[in-house]
């Protein structure tokens, strides 16, 4: 049985995790690969933390280039998480001929391109199924099981730490700040919740899905992002009346000349598929021009989902391996010679259904007023909501429109927002209806 040797850097939570399913589940993995894994080193900054994982003597050790020199190494992972050091050991492991798994997103989204193409240069793997979704096996499913799939679509919810807030918000009429709260005590968030909820951490894993599901170069920088801190239980309320619910969703669509590409609290129909999708629970809703719609759905995040991801990239590493081929499958799915540029749409030419809520004094022709602005902007009210009751001495007002241009939206808003009789400014929230591709 050939011997694949595996070296790990860094042992905190998820490098905790592969080593006990390599190390507890051996036989297993062995019968599954037809290859013997042998994990020869983890590294950490600190060995001497107790760890639910028992080490033989001399695996756990402090010096991560002792295991990325190692000639026996045939398989590194890399867990240390984000942009400078982890970078450097990446493409010091890739340059010294050694597969990589990584579940770094930060650093995929930011720095990918140039670490396929230093893989491509060395003929190895770089394999991150655990940097998007969790244990949901989505990279694997986009780069195989729909090799013959234009796909024109992805709706995604990638954030648990977002949806376990938004559904407190919705299901128990939390404020933002009590579901927060509740989040980080339950440890569904960060001491610093910034990346989760201002949708930059589910912007890194767009990028990533973009890229893979249509060729194309990682292209964070274009991603417009938005996250859900604005989001309040009136908003949720009156989605419900609307028949619709509040999600952060990373959507990306394909169109004939460019791709759109965004991260922003979406209200989509009860009847939609994502809507179903509670507490820290992640999915993803493909639609492709072969398939039609497939859903993949499961835990985010987590010790032992994450680590699993990892482990399905080390099986398959280690099946190329047993066939003494150097690389069976491209590193996005398309041969590297064939990713190509794309064009992401501008957010401002973006057109799409929207939600305005706005709170105004309660004088006469304040509603006549607004109407008015969004006329001028070629906008089409589909349908205007009141609440009578008064919150700080002004009164909720909410219009739901046609479709309409976003630029001329964030125009009305400009406007509206200069009004006297309006306090503060006002809050759009953009509308996916199950029908639109």
């Amino acid at each position: 049985m050939k011997e694949i040797n595996i070296g790990i850097l860094g042992c905190g939570e998820i490098g905790t995790g592969v080593a006990k399913i390599l190390l507890e589940k051996n036989d297993l993995l062995n019968k599954r690969t037809g290859t013997k894994l042998n994990l020869k080193y983890i590294s950490d900054l600190d060995i001497k933390r107790k760890r639910d994982v028992n080490f033989d003597k001399g695996m756990l050790i402090s010096d991560s280039e002792k295991i990325i020199n190692d000639p026996e190494i045939n398989i590194i992972v890399e867990l240390i998480g984000g942009e400078t050091i982890a970078k450097e050991f990446i493409i010091k492991s890739l340059k010294n001929g050694k597969h990589v798994v990584t579940a770094n997103k930060a650093l995929l989204s930011t720095h990918g391109n140039e670490l396929i193409e230093i893989a491509g240069e060395n003929q190895v793997d770089l394999a991150f199924e655990a940097s998007t979704a969790g244990c949901i096996p989505i990279i694997k499913t986009m780069k195989e099981s729909h090799v013959g799939d234009n796909i024109k679509s992805i709706s995604a919810i990638l954030n648990g730490t977002c949806n376990y807030i938004l559904t407190k918000i919705s299901k128990q009429g939390f404020s933002f700040e009590q579901a927060l709260k509740t989040a980080q005590e339950k440890g569904f968030a960060e001491a610093d919740p910034t990346l989760d909820i201002e949708g930059i951490d589910t912007a890194h894993k767009l990028a990533i899905l973009n890229a893979i599901a249509h060729g194309i170069d990682f292209n964070l920088k274009d991603i417009h992002v938005e996250g859900i801190s604005r989001i309040t239980p009136l908003d949720i309320q009156f989605a419900d009346e609307f028949g619709f619910d509040i999600k952060l969703l990373a959507i990306s669509k394909f169109h004939h000349d460019y791709i759109e590409a965004r991260v922003h609290p979406t209200m989509i129909p009860l009847s939609h598929p994502l809507s179903n999708v509670e507490g820290s629970m992640n999915a993803v809703v493909i639609y492709g021009d072969a398939t039609g719609q497939t859903m993949l759905y499961g835990h985010g995040a987590g010790m032992m989902p994450t680590a699993s991801a990892v482990i399905n990239d080390i099986a398959d590493i280690s099946r190329t391996l047993l066939v003494a081929s150097r690389k069976r499958m491209p590193i996005l799915g398309f041969p590297e010679k064939n990713i190509k540029k794309a064009v992401i749409l501008p957010i401002k030419n973006l057109r799409t259904r929207y939600y305005l809520r706005c709170f105004a004094q309660d004088n006469p022709g304040v509603l006549s007023k607004i109407a008015g602005i969004l006329g001028n902007e070629d906008i089409s009210i589909e349908s205007v909501h009141q609440k009578g009751q008064k919150l700080n001495g002004s009164v909720p007002v909410v219009m739901v429109t046609h479709m309409a241009k976003e630029e001329n939206m964030l125009k009305a808003i400009n406007k509206i927002s200069k009004l006297n009789s309006i306090p503060e400014e006002p809050y759009i929230i953009r509308i996916e209806d199950n029908n639109e591709r």
